[in-house]
């Protein structure tokens, strides 16, 4: 670690993730989710260790992304999940991007975008099965498929896919999920006879995609389980590895004496003569204020409380009798091989999830990459 801070990211981990995930969704091809720079790990590094590992597809959510894969030499297929009218579809298209339309605007847009293009649009028309988010609701997908079999038949757009996205894949045993599926297959029937058929049906997200085989379908999109992680209750299986582990160096250590207010608002007292060792991370770089008091820093083997609030650029760590001196080394999280904390830990403790614990690493915190 040549800074005071890393975010390091094992390559090999989400190459074999992406090899794991294929063989339990097979014969369905799978789409490694890319998106808010690879979950944080990096985009382009992360999108080539999936291809290694096989992933057929690659999916974002903006077209800058899409053209920042494109710009790092991928070739496989990307999908764009959101439809934002604002987006550079031109380009996109150009680019040989797919682009998602849940509405007739979003149709018609695409399908302005491809004159411009001078090729069809590749496009994934999104049906809104009870996400209630993007997508066309039942009651307006015929003339969405309407609209998008007359933008085919004019040689405008191609529909490549017909896709939705759960709500509660990640409960197993939900009563929604089983709702969904169902609405799905009626979408799909609705698009038959209205004439349109799809290459790739897709619906299952990472935690469909290992829980719920009846929504593989066609390709399943794996965001969270890319990267070791998945929402389901206690986490991914264990044949799926953490890529991301976040370490620091300590910038200074003190000893202080017992009644020693700690951080903003003296949050933390210490209770006898103690070690304090400061973290340069803080909620700028992600760690969030609502750690601040959880025993969340690894060192030396062992876990260690955050004393006092997280501050923006800082955290301080009471490591009692601890020998710990400046530029020892702490982890925040990582895969959990010598005892550290997770980021699904992380989430459990926070009351979130392991996804918002990784994307929300900032810029500044540096990414390292190795196999």
């Amino acid at each position: 670690m040549d800074s005071h801070a890393e975010a390091s990211v094992e390559l090999g981990a989400i190459t074999r993730n992406i090899a794991a995930l294929r063989a339990h969704v097979a014969p369905a091809a799978l789409m490694a989710v890319v998106k808010a720079n690879g979950y944080g790990h990096g985009a382009v590094p992360a999108a080539r260790a999936a291809a290694a590992g096989g992933a057929d597809w690659l999916g974002v959510v903006h077209v800058a992304e899409a053209l920042e894969l494109r710009a790092g030499g991928l070739q496989e297929p990307i999908l764009c999940l959101m439809a934002v009218p604002e987006h550079g579809h031109a380009e996109a298209i150009a680019a040989r991007v797919d682009l998602s339309a849940g509405s007739t605007d979003m149709v018609a847009r695409l399908a302005a975008a491809a004159e411009q293009a001078g090729r069809p649009a590749r496009v994934h028309l999104k049906a809104d099965t009870g996400l209630s988010r993007g997508g066309a609701t039942l009651a307006d997908w015929p003339a969405v498929l309407a609209a998008a079999r007359e933008a085919q038949d004019a040689g405008r757009i191609t529909v490549v896919g017909l896709w939705s996205h759960f709500a509660s894949a990640d409960e197993p045993g939900n009563p929604s999920i089983a709702g969904q599926l169902a609405a799905f297959k009626e979408a799909l029937a609705v698009a038959e006879s209205a004439g349109i058929t799809p290459r790739v049906r897709h619906i299952a997200n990472t935690a469909a995609a290992l829980d719920v085989p009846a929504a593989r379908y066609d390709l399943v999109r794996v965001g969270g389980g890319s990267y070791g992680l998945a929402t389901l209750p206690g986490g991914p299986p264990a044949w799926l590895r953490p890529a991301m582990t976040l370490r620091a160096r300590l910038s200074l250590v003190k000893r202080v004496p017992a009644g020693t207010g700690v951080s903003y608002g003296h949050r933390y007292t210490t209770t006898r003569e103690t070690t304090l060792g400061l973290v340069p991370l803080g909620y700028a770089d992600g760690i969030p204020r609502a750690a601040s008091g959880l025993p969340l820093v690894s060192a030396r083997g062992r876990r260690w409380p955050i004393a006092g609030t997280v501050c923006m650029d800082q955290i301080v760590v009471d490591f009692g009798d601890e020998p710990v001196g400046a530029g020892d080394e702490v982890v925040l999280f990582g895969p959990g091989d010598d005892g550290e904390p997770t980021a699904q830990e992380w989430g459990e403790a926070l009351g979130t999830i392991s996804y918002e614990i990784v994307t929300g690493i900032s810029a500044r915190v540096p990414r390292s990459h190795h196999e």
